[in-house]
């Protein structure tokens, strides 16, 4: 089985707003390290949503109706579906983040991979949450997108001068 990984929407938004930032190299990666990323019909239907937002389309010339419904069909094409996803945590420092966090504990996944400040936090024991959180789930590793690609580096193309092994 291969490695599960999460993104949380923020993820999504950067890597199809542009495709020069580290959001859109951690699909790059998801795809070259042989991952799975894990998505739900309601993540799905967030991302929908918050792609198609108009005030995010003025901001983002690159958010077009065709780049959108082209990444949200990759997204469909290389992911693994989660029907279900059991609410096993409740996050009331902000319950937005909860579905995110579901879907990782549902997928069994490694990584959940985000910016998000009340996420990450969840990785500092020195925190009330976090302490809990990574008491309950030791698995599940929240980190931003920078570090998901120092886990995941892309390897070395081989050396054409070196002789083929015999």
């Amino acid at each position: 089985m291969s490695t599960r990984v999460v993104f949380d929407c923020m993820v999504f938004l950067q890597a199809a707003a542009s495709p020069r930032g580290a959001a859109f190299a951690c699909f790059e990666r998801v795809a070259t390290a042989g991952l799975t990323l894990c998505v739900s019909t309601d993540i799905l239907l967030e991302v929908g949503q918050v792609l198609r937002r108009p005030k995010l389309v003025q901001r983002f010339p690159l958010l077009t109706a065709e780049r959108v419904a082209t990444f949200l069909d990759m997204i469909q094409r290389r992911s693994m579906l989660i029907p279900t996803v059991p609410g096993a945590y409740q996050f009331p420092r902000d319950p937005k983040d909860e579905p995110y966090i579901n879907l990782a504990i549902a997928a069994d996944a490694r990584f959940l991979v985000s910016r998000d400040y009340d996420l990450l936090d969840l990785m500092r024991i020195d925190l009330p949450g976090g302490a809990d959180f990574s008491q309950r789930f030791p698995d599940i590793r929240i980190i931003d997108p920078s570090a998901f690609l120092n886990l995941f580096p892309i390897p070395d193309p081989p050396d054409p001068r070196a002789s083929p092994a015999p």
